[in-house]
This record gives structure tokens, C-alpha cells and sequence, in this order.
């Protein structure tokens, strides 16, 4: 079904959209937040989002050792976002600044020697086969942190590109799919081989898609802390293009 008038949609991992998006080989895509933060090119456009206020089941870090201690952490090579988020609480929380390597999605949690593994998607909603010191569920300790919602992507445009009505479209099409959200995880969690109850839950209870104010708050906050632990540039404004705040 087409979104808007004259445009074409593809579908893919948001850090590779913002690869496209960053390349012109796309005009508008769902991008990791962070690529909005670093980059004074884009602008947000709609209110539809992917956020989270409160535990997010598919973002978690797991330690084998105490969360204070970790001198290497693997993280998911899917995330963009939730890569600096991690860092971030552990710079913030326990003064921690651990080197960093990728995790292969090919590769599994129990294959990695890191003292922590960042796990995002279907494979952060399936718990390892192997016990762990701590377990982080991202989203979650945000909102201990910090009182306020997550937003993990956004959708974004390049500033000089004219979008017409799909600010509008896109937020349309935002509610058609809330309002078949138990279609859909009827549809997808087979393939994702977890419980149709767990797929209903997690759209339902642990994400959320409004661009609301709070939604903002956590944004702008989600900015500063990655400027100050040197993992955002300054000067780059958060510009919201023709964004109805909801909630």
C-alpha cells in the first residue's frame, strides 16, 4: 500500500537507512536518533517515532562482572543509539569508559569474551543460555535515571528536501499500524520464534510511537549527555519540521 503520492518505500534496519539517507540514495527515512543528533543536515518530520517509557525488553546489556568493572564492552553492530546510550550511563553512573568492539549479528551473546554484550532486537527479547552478573534492560534504566521517555529512531528529512503532505502521511500511517498491532504480532512472531503474547505485550506495553513533549524532553537530554561524554558534536539543533506534539 503506498504511503504518500509519488513515493517509493523501502524497508531495512534503521542504521542503514541513515546510511542511504546520509548517501542521497533516500530523501526521507526512520533513522537512529543519534544520526539526528550529530548531524545539523536533518530535520524531524512527523510525530511518529519509536520510543519507550519505561522497559523496552529488545535493548539490554548483560555483564559478567559488576557494572563498575567492565573494561570491554561488545556492542550489537545493529545500534547506533543504543551503543551511545550504553556508554553513556555506564560514563555517567560508574565513571566507566570501556573499549568498545563489535558484536557480528551473526554472532551469539555466549561467543563474545567482552565483559558486557549490548543486544538490540529479537535477540535481546531471547534470554541467553548462559547466567549473567547484571542485566540492563536500556529503556528501563533510562527512566530510573532520568524520569523521562527513550526515543531509539525517528523519522528524519534532509533540510533542503520538500516533503508536501508526508508529514501527515506519515503519521497516518503510524496509526493504522497501532491500530493492527495484533495483527501483526500474530504475523511476525512466529518468525521471530517467540510467543504471540509476548509479540502482542512488547508492541503493545513496551514501545511506543508519539512524538510527545516528554518524548522531547528525554530527546533533548538524550543530546547533552552525549555531548558531554564527547559522543555528539555541539552547535547541532534538534529542528522539528511541521511536528504536531501528541500526548
Amino acid at each position: 500500500e503506498a504511503l504518500a503520492e509519488n513515493t517509493e518505500l523501502m524497508l531495512d534496519y534503521p542504521s542503514l537507512l541513515a546510511d542511504d539517507l546520509a548517501a542521497g540514495r533516500i530523501d526521507v527515512g526512520l533513522i537512529p536518533s543519534i544520526e539526528v543528533i550529530r548531524s545539523s543536515e536533518y530535520e524531524i518530520i512527523s510525530n511518529a517515532c519509536v520510543a519507550t517509557q519505561g522497559p523496552v525488553l529488545s535493548v539490554k546489556m548483560y555483564s559478567r562482572v559488576p557494572l563498575g568493572q567492565i573494561k570491554r564492552l561488545a556492542l550489537d553492530m545493529g545500534s547506533r543509539t543504543s551503543a551511545t546510550l550504553v556508554r553513556i550511563m555506564l560514563a555517567e553512573q560508574y565513571g566507566v569508559y570501556p573499549e568498545v568492539e563489535p558484536l557480528p549479528i551473526e554472532k551469539t551473546i555466549e561467543a563474545s569474551t567482552a565483559d558486557a554484550i549490548l543486544l538490540i532486537g529479537d535477540r535481546a527479547i531471547h534470554t541467553p543460555e548462559t547466567s549473567f552478573a547484571a542485566t540492563w534492560d536500556l529503556g528501563e534504566e533510562w527512566l530510573r535515571w532520568t524520569g523521562l521517555p527513550f526515543v531509539f529512531a525517528m523519522w528524519a528529512v534532509r533540510r533542503d528536501q520538500e516533503t508536501g503532505s508526508l508529514e501527515s502521511a506519515l503519521c497516518q500511517a503510524r496509526d493504522k499500524g497501532v491500530s493492527l498491532l495484533d495483527e501483526i504480532a500474530r504475523r511476525e512472531a512466529p518468525k521471530l520464534g517467540i510467543d504471540e503474547s509476548v509479540a502482542r505485550s512488547y508492541l503493545k506495553n513496551n514501545l511506543s510511537f508519539y512524538l510527545g513533549p516528554a518524548e522531547r524532553c528525554g530527546l533533548r537530554l538524550f543530546q547533552e549527555l552525549a555531548i558531554k561524554t564527547g559522543l555528539a558534536p555541539e552547535g547541532v539543533p534538534l529542528v522539528f519540521r511541521n511536528c504536531i506534539s501528541a500526548g
